[in-house]
């Protein structure tokens, strides 16, 4: 039985031990918190910081295979442990590209990949030099996460908010549409594409608010995201399982926004609305099994649960069972303890043949469940 070992135990790791419960396979898991998500559902539990070289070093050293659930994982430990000949899903070398932005959007460029205009920027009085590149999107190098490290900078007002760090000045794009498309790619090279996700963001956090599968969008455009997509992806030369995000402008051109090196919050739905998940692709490639079927069972909206504002403590939730009453509709709880404003706390599926009524219960669960303290 192949030994696996995950680092990161948020709800990512949570649902990806929920998926290996299928498979013969013994789990390890390092995490900081002892109450994480995650933690209840492994084989071994190792606490460590997953930033740390010798934890995740001695963490990964006994282990035939490691994954990440989260980019802030310390490469130079998981290429000793390449080196020594653990599998590292993604491989190091694409996790190094990926988690700093510059060098991502770098990578586009190198690779004729078609992204927004961008400027690196060392400090935040070089902006000054770039005035007239605005209305432009102000992206920390490295660290940011959920919305946060992101800046929208309009006019010359705006750049007291902007990063004193390495960042990514990027030229804003007239967005029609923001969407996500998954991709898994096996050690052999096979890939297969999930349908691509149509994402709506709330504008306050910058967070995904709610999405559909698949996006409703122009065959061409499809053409061009599986592409542009696929592009990406086998540029990294590493086996997992990534999220491309894109966007859509105002002339149906497609650009790269960012890309993720792991199971995605854009891929939660196919839990229950695809016949093999993210979750359950990542297993299948990690313990070298035939890739699985990426096609839907039926369409989904996935409502995101979000600690609201002015509410830290303790969580409780609001209008949980009046959610549960609904038909076709699937709640998962992170079982997170504590809630923050803009704290992941869940998630929500809905299942349904008809967009319209996709739609609808996105809209209906959103103003009817709600995390408070």
């Amino acid at each position: 039985m192949q030994k696996i070992g995950i680092l990161g135990g948020g709800q990512l790791g949570k649902m990806l031990l929920q998926s290996a419960a299928n498979y013969p396979v013994e789990t390890y898991l390092m995490e900081s918190d002892l109450e994480c998500p995650a933690a209840h559902l492994c084989h071994h539990f190792v606490k460590g910081d997953i930033r740390n070289f010798n934890d995740v070093y001695d963490f990964g050293k006994e282990l035939n295979a490691i994954t990440i659930e989260i980019e802030s994982v310390n490469e130079e430990a998981l290429e000793k442990l390449e080196a020594e000949g653990v599998k590292v899903y993604p491989r190091p070398a694409a996790l190094k590209i990926i988690k700093n932005k510059i060098l991502q959007k770098q990578y586009y460029k190198d690779n004729q990949i078609p992204t927004a205009d961008f400027v690196v920027t060392k400090t935040n009085n070089e902006l000054n030099n770039h005035l007239s590149f605005l209305p432009a999107v102000h992206k920390l190098g490295v660290g940011g996460y959920d919305g946060r490290g992101v800046e929208i900078i309009k006019t010359a007002e705006d750049l007291p908010r902007a990063f004193n760090e390495p960042s990514v000045l990027e030229k804003m794009v007239v967005i029609q549409k923001e969407i996500s498309q998954i991709i898994a790619i096996n050690a052999s090279g096979e890939v297969a594409l999930y349908p691509p996700v149509d994402m709506v963001f709330d504008k306050h956090l910058n967070l995904l608010e709610y999405q559909i599968s698949p996006a409703d969008i122009p065959e061409k455009a499809l053409w061009k995201i599986e592409a542009i997509s696929l592009a990406v992806v086998k540029g990294l030369k590493s086996p997992g399982i990534f999220a491309v995000e894109l966007f859509i402008d105002n002339k149906d051109e497609v650009y790269v926004n960012e890309t993720a090196p792991r199971v995605h919050n854009s891929g939660h739905h196919t839990i229950e609305a695809n016949y093999s998940s993210q979750f359950d692709m990542l297993w299948r490639i990690m313990l070298g099994y035939p890739l699985g079927n990426t096609e839907h069972i039926l369409p989904a909206a996935i409502v995101n649960l979000i600690g609201g504002d002015g509410h830290s403590g303790e969580a409780r939730y609001e209008g949980l069972h009046e959610v549960l009453q609904m038909d076709n509709v699937f709640v998962h709880i992170y079982g997170k303890k504590q809630t923050r404003p803009g704290r992941k706390m869940g998630h929500v599926t809905v299942l349904s043949k008809e967009k319209r009524e996709l739609e609808y219960k996105a809209n209906r669960i959103k103003n009817t469940l709600s995390v408070k303290v």
